[in-house]
């Protein structure tokens, strides 16, 4: 099926059931195909609960003024406004 990006506006809903059903939905830009509405399948992989739990612990004075003020001197190289 294809159809122009008008139709495609005010006819979304309908487009989409038909990618759903397995219908190739191609949408046109005055004629010329531009687009195709495809079904998303499921994910290649699954969130792993605790994957950063290997990472370093942050240090207790990570957000001290001191810590802060050293970080924004780095990063202006100690020209703040």
């Amino acid at each position: 099926m294809q159809c122009n990006m008008l139709e495609a506006k005010s006819q979304l809903s309908k487009l989409v059931q038909a990618a759903l059903a397995g219908e190739d939905v191609v949408i046109a830009n005055k004629g010329v195909p531009v687009v195709r509405l495809v079904r998303i399948g499921a994910q290649d992989f699954s969130r792993k609960p605790g994957a950063w739990s290997a990472l370093p612990k942050a240090k207790a004075d990570w957000d001290t003024p001191v810590t802060n003020a050293a970080i924004a001197d780095a990063l202006t190289d100690g020209e703040l406004p």
